[in-house]
């Protein structure tokens, strides 16, 4: 008996993706434009964090995002960043001006998609 339920050669869904490009046009940073049900509550709870330290729950909170909605990032013109491990320690790597800038798409990108959550 054959598989009946299953559609050959259908593709996946897949969420689309924004891409920002820095002041300087050095870097952009490229957002998935989808957020699970798991993910938002995972976000709410980072957010809210420990009462005795919201600074730590801020920093959390976009370290959050960073990692669940960057799909890719160019800097300087050299191979983009895909793994998410590899985004993730660039990202700790960051500068404060870098920081700034992704903190600043993050911001634009939830206003955008998902004005129902609260950006860092």
């Amino acid at each position: 008996m054959g598989r009946r339920g299953r559609r050959r050669g259908a593709e996946a869904a897949v969420a689309p993706e924004s891409a920002y490009v820095s002041p300087d046009g050095e870097m952009t940073l490229t957002l998935r434009g989808a957020m699970t049900p798991a993910t938002r509550r995972g976000y709410a709870e980072v957010r809210a964090g420990s009462p005795l330290s919201q600074e730590d729950a801020w920093q959390r909170s976009v370290e959050f995002l960073f990692e669940r909605l960057t799909t890719r990032w160019e800097i300087a013109g050299a191979d983009p960043i895909l793994r998410q491990r590899e985004l993730l320690a660039r990202y700790r790597f960051a500068g404060v001006s870098e920081r700034t800038w992704i903190r600043d798409a993050l911001r634009e990108h939830l206003a955008e998609h998902f004005p129902d959550v609260d950006a860092p």
